[in-house]
């Protein structure tokens, strides 16, 4: 049996335990003891080790070889950060500050520009000399002297790293090398960062004169409330030029630099007002005013001075889901960094065509197209995207509705949704028209055994011709066409079409759109260019050619070729399938008036009720342009949903869109007729019209020999009559005589 043992301590620190007592001085002379005689044991063991140290230290230089590891340590690190310095482009930093990353349309026509962090550029000359006295004064006293840094301001900040253990409150950087900083560089305080910075100053220094480092850092330096630069921070806190700042406004802007958040007079008068009175008095200091003027100064009352007179002109970014799409595709597909998108004065040539972005974006400015808010004021929200069929080239595109966030998610270029039964030409019928199915084919309609699915309206009507089920979006025929072709036929062709398919949409349901991950707009208005132009695949993109500040080619996709993946055959007859959905099919209350369309509407329901729609799709095109739109809520619950079909939600933002955009277009006509028109035969319109005419001909002869006929036969019977009268009429005549 296990015996319990308590213990509590006592107030003259022994430890009490039942059946066990002992004294605590005790059991710590025990440990020194056997310390002790533990060391004594092993002290020749330990001798001898050090000895033996000694002996091998001496032996191999081992003192050469650490000053030799930390000289080399030194050399790369130096080469390094020489790399570093000579790959950067610091011959551009002056045009690309000067200049605002400029966007051009298809035309060549300039549509917008970029500009984050970068303010109204002006020159030296423009630039108040109380601003200048003031900067050298508190930052840089040195500045005319030194060729990029200061070894007494680095000897500085490294005794503060050693007292502080922290290189916070900076100290060692002279004006180039934070013009560097600003540049090129992040804001953390770490000597990593400081060794580029003294590099990269080294090299400004060589390329640049003192005046001109001035006026780069003047222009770039953040002052608070979203302005950037000296021009645009005199007009936001004194309302004057930057050439009109007198010297208690000029100290005030330059103290700012040190907090940009703490010492701005808007925000934190009293802060400021300290702030401006000590680079005054720096300024007296470095003998650049007299004690008399700093002392007027410092008695200026700052807030009788405030008077904000500064606008953002924000028509240079009036296209704001365009350029947004431009600046993603640029990182993420280029390897653009952000901040020199938006700072070093890039040409980048898109495909946007600013009378489609301004028509689309006018509908989206217009609630009356969309569905009503849910009851608890959600809103619904859509995405469109028009892509030029021949190229690629994406031409217009509205990310969302509501409040624009910039870089914020993009629904159209963005999201992953089911496709809905805008797939079924995709994963279905084009692949099965390649093997031998006409527009004209009957397919079973009619419930299946290896798949449950139905209709829409839970009808089907035994069989059906293959253009008028895409046309009324029939489901049965569909997956009963994906199981006669092949579904591993359907999955690849879906794929050619640049579907992003997982393994786990290999099934029946790929038929209906129902993916694991789902597609963009941008990826479904890529799929159905194939059909506009004839059978190519195009990836879509937004960026023509990059052009960076010297004028170099960075980025060129002109002339991009795309992959043929359908025959002019086929694509002559899905065009003529699929003009049959805006004539007679799902979307013909979507049909702009006066221009032909051809496409395919989606719907997908609910994961809690298969009543209730998800998202809405449709897909419209002609040989100009293809126009995807989405229509659905940003999470679909229980309280938020859709009720209508595609053709009276989406189909009525896309009616607007449509109507606006193609009369800028060539009206470029199909080379099929609708196969309504002809029973499913692929007829060109001059066929089609040859045919019309030999019927209307043939209906017209039918109707001139009836007449012909008809006439005869009267003729005949007018005859008879004739002779039965004048029969009558003599037989009375006789009748009379012989009385």
């Amino acid at each position: 049996m296990t015996k319990r043992i308590d213990w509590v301590q006592s107030p003259v620190n022994t430890l009490q335990w039942k059946g066990i007592s002992m004294d605590f001085k005790q059991i710590v002379s025990k440990i020194q003891s056997f310390l002790h005689t533990s060391y004594e044991k092993s002290r020749p063991y330990l001798q001898k080790l050090s000895a033996w140290r000694k002996r091998i230290w001496r032996k191999y230089h081992i003192n050469k070889i650490l000053i030799l590891a930390v000289l080399l340590l030194v050399l790369v690190t130096s080469i390094y950060l020489f790399f570093v310095a000579k790959s950067t482009k610091v011959s551009e930093l002056e045009a690309g500050l000067k200049e605002s990353t400029i966007i051009y349309d298809y035309k060549g026509d300039e549509a917008g520009s970029l500009h984050s962090q970068k303010g109204n550029y002006v020159e030296l000359s423009a630039i108040s000399p109380y601003v200048v006295d003031a900067l050298i004064s508190t930052e840089d006293r040195r500045f005319y002297e030194h060729h990029g840094f200061d070894i007494k301001g680095i000897g500085r900040a490294f005794v503060r790293m050693l007292i502080n253990r922290s290189t916070e409150g900076g100290g060692g950087s002279t004006i180039t090398q934070q013009l560097a900083k600003n540049a090129y560089l992040t804001l953390d305080q770490t000597f990593n960062r400081k060794a580029k910075e003294i590099f990269l100053a080294i090299e400004i220094e060589k390329k640049y004169s003192k005046d001109e480092i001035l006026t780069m850092y003047l222009n770039t330096s953040y002052f608070g409330n979203g302005v950037w630069g000296i021009q645009d921070a005199a007009k936001k806190y004194f309302g004057v030029d930057a050439k009109d700042l007198n010297l208690a406004e000029s100290a005030t802007l330059v103290g700012m630099l040190k907090g940009p958040s703490i010492y701005n007079p808007l925000d934190h008068l009293k802060n400021a007002t300290n702030r401006r009175d000590t680079v005054l008095q720096l300024m007296v200091d470095n003998q650049k005013i007299t004690k008399a003027a700093a002392q007027q100064a410092q008695q200026v009352n700052l807030a009788g001075l405030l008077n904000d007179t500064y606008t953002q002109d924000e028509s240079d970014y009036q296209y704001p889901y365009y350029f947004d799409a431009v600046i993603n595709e640029a990182t993420s597909k280029y390897g653009l960094k952000l901040q020199d998108i938006m700072k070093n004065g890039y040409k980048i040539y898109t495909y946007l065509d600013q009378n489609y972005q301004r028509q689309m974006q006018s509908v989206y400015d217009e609630n009356g197209y969309f569905p009503e808010n849910a009851e608890d004021g959600t809103m619904v929200q859509s995405a469109s995207i028009a892509v030029n069929p021949k190229n690629g080239g994406v031409e217009a595109v509205v990310g969302r509705r509501g409040e624009y966030t910039f870089l914020g998610y993009n629904f159209a270029t963005q999201m992953k949704r089911s496709p809905g039964s805008t797939i079924k030409p995709l994963s279905v019928y084009a692949a099965a028209l390649e093997s031998g199915y006409q527009p004209s084919s009957m397919l079973k309609d009619e419930p299946l055994s290896f798949y449950d699915a139905k209709n829409y309206d839970g009808t089907y009507a035994g069989e059906v011709p293959m253009y008028q089920a895409v046309a009324q979006s029939l489901n049965l025929p569909a997956v009963w066409l994906l199981h006669e072709i092949g579904l591993d036929k359907g999955y690849k062709k879906a794929e050619e079409f640049g579907l992003s398919l997982d393994e786990k949409d290999r099934y029946w349901g790929l038929a209906l759109g129902g993916l694991r991950y789902g597609e963009s707009p941008q990826t479904m208005a890529n799929a159905y260019a194939v059909f506009a132009n004839g059978g190519t695949y195009y990836e879509s993109h937004f960026i023509a050619k990059i052009i960076d500040a010297t004028g170099a080619v960075i980025v060129d996709n002109t002339g991009k070729k795309g992959t043929r993946i359908l025959s002019e055959k086929t694509t002559d007859e899905m065009n003529s399938i699929l003009l049959g959905t805006f004539s007679n099919g799902t979307a013909v209350n979507a049909q702009p008036y006066g221009y032909q369309v051809a496409g395919k509407t989606g719907t997908t329901e609910t994961n809690f009720d298969a009543s209730k729609v998800n998202d809405q799709w449709i897909v419209g095109y002609t040989p100009d342009v293809v126009i995807s739109t989405w229509l659905g809520y940003e999470e679909t619950t229980n309280q938020h949903y859709l009720t209508s079909t595609s053709g009276q939600g989406v189909g009525q933002v896309f009616k607007a869109e449509a109507q606006g955009i193609l009369p800028y277009t060539k009206n470029t006509s199909f080379n099929v007729v609708d196969a309504y028109q002809t029973d499913g035969k692929v007829m060109t319109p001059e066929q089609a019209n040859s045919q019309k005419q030999t019927t209307e001909q043939e209906v017209k002869d039918k109707v001139n020999d009836f007449a012909q006929k008809a006439k005869e036969g009267l003729d005949d019977f007018g005859q008879k009559v004739k002779n039965g009268f004048d029969q009558l009429v003599g037989g009375l005549i006789d009748k009379i005589k012989g009385q």
